[in-house]
């Protein structure tokens, strides 16, 4: 190979790992819209991409101590724990090639994660260090599979009681609920032509911003909405977002977060942003997207306007109400960290 070549494509070989958007390395620039305004930060991790390598980067969420912990499905380290201003802490995983949910829950004062393996067909509980406490094999119970390999799990939400809620969002699009003990209850959604039906049931929440009506939000991302369901499956409504795929809902405070793998109009084309709504779910700010407007109680159609992120796959809100961006097929991107601006 020419000197030149050589040059030329080792250049784009490091871009692809350490991808920086063009308009982020020439300006401060500040996303969002109202009260929910970020400066971004696209150089926040301080791993080393030859030591702790990521490959897409997919969810992301905060432990008691303020640590971050992200989840990529790279088996030379699945999970990288981070302080909050990107110091690399601590790494472990090599056995989960499909990782790709994560979920904290607090169980009686303990910190435990809940990780999704879509090669696997597995749902993994384990310690913040890497011990497994559980393992959730396909939900023969339901009668819905036949076999493992129709059940992909994306997704969990863990109920107050520990009732857990599995989202099989890349397999049959039912939402599974099993008792803390991994023991099934029911299941629900599916695909179909019903509003209780769910395409593409990517994410799952728990919604106790109503501690009198306790919920459960589902993407149904193809169709860019959400859709609640009360505890036992029964539906509620639907939270309708033109042109937005959203990932999974994050909740904090009376807030929701979702990261937008793309715009419905520019579909894979690195079209993402990230969507802000209140405690009504009305969309107060897009992150690199589209001003928000009405035309009645409809959003009317959201879309990226600054390439600031290429497919975003998770928020994760950390205790300074800062904003941790972790995407997919990204060329190996590392989170973006984006900061309030008050």
């Amino acid at each position: 190979m020419h000197r030149r070549n050589f040059i030329k494509n080792t250049a784009l070989g490091m871009a692809g790992a350490l991808y920086i958007p063009e308009i982020m390395a020439k300006t401060d620039t500040i996303l969002g819209h109202n009260n929910k305004r970020y400066r971004i930060n696209t150089r926040w991790s301080q791993a080393d991409v030859a030591r702790n390598p990521v490959n897409d980067c997919h969810e992301m969420v905060q432990d008691q101590k303020g640590r971050i912990l992200l989840l990529t499905n790279e088996t030379k380290n699945n999970v990288l724990i981070y302080d909050k201003n990107g110091k690399l802490l601590d790494a472990w995983g090599t056995e989960y090639p499909g990782a790709h949910g994560l979920t904290l829950f607090n169980e009686n004062g303990t910190d435990v994660l809940f990780i999704c393996d879509n090669n696997r067909h597995q749902v993994i509980k384990t310690t913040l260090d890497g011990k497994v406490l559980m393992t959730m094999d396909y939900p023969k119970e339901s009668e819905k599979y036949d076999k493992a390999e129709d059940y992909v799990p994306t997704e969990t939400a863990i109920a107050p009681n520990g009732d857990i809620y599995v989202a099989d969002g890349y397999g049959k699009d039912y939402i599974i609920q099993y008792d803390a003990h991994g023991r099934y209850i029911r299941h629900f959604g599916g695909r179909g032509d019903e509003a209780g039906n769910l395409l593409n049931a990517h994410g799952v929440c728990m919604d106790l911003r109503d501690q009198t009506k306790p919920s459960l939000i589902a993407t149904s991302r193809q169709e860019n909405a959400f859709k609640r369901y009360d505890l036992a499956g029964n539906y509620l409504e639907t939270i309708v977002l033109p042109g937005a795929w959203v990932c999974r809902p994050v909740i904090r405070g009376d807030y929701l977060y979702a990261a937008v793998l793309q715009s419905n109009s520019r579909q894979w084309t690195e079209s993402g942003f990230v969507t802000i709504l209140d405690k009504n779910n009305k969309v107060v700010s897009n992150l690199a997207g589209s001003e928000p407007t009405y035309t009645g109680d409809t959003p009317d159609e959201m879309y990226q306007t600054i390439k600031a992120f290429q497919y975003p796959h998770d928020v994760c809100v950390d205790d300074e109400e800062n904003l941790y961006v972790a995407q997919w097929n990204s060329g190996k991107t590392y989170p973006f960290k984006l900061e309030p601006v008050v």
